[in-house]
């Protein structure tokens, strides 16, 4: 399944625990349908004591969110929105919002 959603994008939590909260995406796992979102759904790893990792203990770290849980932030209507792809006339595509007046080509940060 292609997904709009795209590394490095903004995006705004719209289920679940962590519902309300926006970050950076880390990482797409396009297989699982799920994103890795900057400070949001930490979640606790427990580990042993080994030759890479001197110390063990609990280690929190960002948790994977269902891609459907998740909207592209636009940043000129400051809402989630959806967003729909446009082929220009020399054959390059974009990302742009829905909004009824915004209609603003949505570009990844790099």
């Amino acid at each position: 399944m292609a997904t709009a959603i795209k590394v490095n994008d903004t995006v705004a939590v719209i289920a679940g625990k962590e519902k309300g909260k926006r970050g950076r995406v880390l990482r797409v796992l396009p297989r699982d349908e799920k994103v890795i979102v900057e400070k949001v759904n930490f979640v606790k790893r427990h580990t042993k004591p080994s030759q890479k990792q001197r110390q063990g203990g609990i280690v929190e770290k960002e948790g994977a969110i269902h891609i459907s849980n998740v909207m592209l932030w636009c940043e000129q209507c400051k809402k989630p929105r959806r967003v729909r792809t446009v082929t220009a006339a020399d054959g390059s595509r974009s990302r742009v919002c829905t909004g009824r007046t915004c209609g603003q080509i949505i570009r990844t940060p790099k």
